[in-house]
């Protein structure tokens, strides 16, 4: 009976230290297991919340499209005003005031000097009307047969007692000497009504002009008129002083590009679309799931 006993009390205290080391693993696990899932739901919470930027920045960028438009849109009506007013009477000289009369229409009379012709390179027959059957037709309807130049000639103006560089227009390739277009060469003192202009940038990867063979890819117009012997003084002769068999006047190109629209459907749909992904694929999964009693 005593060995009965002791075996009895023997086996219990093993028991019951059995138990006590289960409990402790099973808390010890638990403890473990919640450390872990809050690491990682506060990681996930985290990375959760970064998502955020992409439904904000794309709202940030169609808002800011709006603006652009609403100033793209005053810009092409300012365009619009200037070459519509009726021409100034007198060629102001002063670069300040040239530059802020860009644009604008001016009468001018007085002589060409046929003999330091500049040609700019290579230029498309530009109207109106070409304009608008090209875009129609999704800017299909080039060809090499309107590539050619946009002839620059030095100007004298007796009443200022300067010389100045008209654009008069585009030639064909063909026509670009002058022995080609005789009946161009206008002698004698005209009548003109120019555009006024301004310097072009220099296009990216475009080669520099070559003064040296007179081949010019864009308007430099210090160096046109130091080439030429003028003032650095630009403009372009409209359509309406066109003459038969010299070049095609009215080149001026004020038609600017309006895709702000596209632009702002474009952000505001991907904030939209963003914001919903982060909405259902984060927000409600981590919001806490309640157990019915």
């Amino acid at each position: 009976m005593a060995f009965r006993g002791w075996m009895f009390m023997s086996f219990r205290s093993a028991g019951l230290r059995t138990c006590t080391r289960c409990r402790r693993f099973s808390y010890n696990t638990h403890r473990n297991f919640s450390q872990t899932s809050e690491g990682t739901a506060e990681k996930s919470s985290a990375f959760g919340n970064a998502l955020l930027i992409i439904p904000v920045t794309t709202f940030c960028l169609g808002t800011w499209q709006v603006k652009r438009k609403k100033w793209k849109l005053g810009l092409i009506k300012d365009l619009e005003e200037r070459t519509t007013a009726p021409p100034i009477d007198h060629l102001p000289t002063d670069p300040v005031e040239l530059q802020k009369l860009e644009y604008r229409r001016v009468k001018i009379r007085g002589t060409f000097d046929h003999s330091r012709e500049i040609y700019v390179t290579p230029r498309s027959l530009y109207s109106p009307e070409l304009s608008r059957k090209n875009e129609s037709k999704g800017g299909m309807m080039s060809s090499s047969s309107n590539i050619g130049a946009n002839v620059i000639t030095p100007f004298y103006i007796p009443d200022l007692g300067i010389s100045i560089l008209v654009n008069r227009g585009w030639v064909a390739r063909k026509f670009m000497q002058p022995e080609s277009r005789p009946d161009g060469q206008i002698a004698g003192e005209v009548d003109l009504v120019a555009v006024i202009r301004g310097n072009e940038k220099k296009p990216p990867f475009s080669p520099d002009n070559d003064l040296s063979q007179n081949s010019w890819l864009y308007r430099d117009i210090p160096a046109m008129a130091e080439y030429g012997g003028t003032q650095p003084i630009f403009v372009d002769a409209v359509a309406e002083c066109s003459v038969p068999g010299g070049p095609v006047g009215g080149q001026t190109r004020v038609t600017l590009r309006n895709e702000h629209t596209q632009y702002i459907i474009t952000w505001y749909s991907l904030s939209a679309l963003t914001a919903l992904m982060w909405f259902f694929g984060v927000y409600k999964k981590k919001r806490p799931t309640k157990v019915p009693l």
